[in-house]
């Protein structure tokens, strides 16, 4: 399944990507990707949600494929088509969040996601909703999106009582 929606991120990003400028959408990308790795390295013991897939063996590899792929085209996507004004800007905020929920939604009811340790769907859309919020933000202005992001970061584990004694 992971690798079909690969697929389709792959083929995405090519038709509707900023590509030629992918350089601009470069720090982006790789600020989604180590978030994703931050959580999988910080909460090694303690995820909130795992990935299953018919053909990939385990969540690592089918995490790997979304950040090279799903992500790269997202950002390229997402940006790169960024509309100006706050109501196209809304709209597209939320036909994103939409996308990805429907798909997680899809996903979890399959069995190829699970949530653990109080995560659930409903946080997933709050966290899916931050993460679309915080990519132009760091786009324009990365420190001030790596702050937010220490300042989130800190407060999920709290909320969710994750112990730093508990950690890898």
């Amino acid at each position: 399944m992971y690798i079909l929606i690969n697929v389709f991120y792959l083929i995405a990003g090519y038709i509707w990507g900023d590509l030629k400028n992918w350089k601009k959408y470069y720090s982006t990308i790789l600020f989604l990707i180590i978030g994703d790795f931050l959580y999988n390295f910080l909460l090694y013991n303690e995820s909130m949600w795992l990935f299953h897939d018919l053909i990939l063996p385990n969540h690592t590899l089918i995490t790997i494929l979304a950040m090279v792929v799903s992500y790269s085209a997202t950002v390229l996507i997402y940006l790169g088509r960024f509309p100006e004004g706050w109501q196209k800007r809304f709209l597209w905020f939320l036909l994103w969040v939409g996308l990805y929920m429907t798909i997680e939604f899809i996903n979890s009811k399959l069995g190829f996601i699970t949530y653990h340790n109080g995560w659930n769907l409903w946080w997933s859309f709050l966290f899916t909703g931050i993460i679309f919020f915080i990519l132009p933000i760091h786009h324009k202005r990365p420190i001030l999106a790596w702050l937010i992001s220490i300042v989130i970061i800190i407060s999920l584990l709290g909320i969710f009582d994750v112990k730093i004694s508990d950690m890898k």
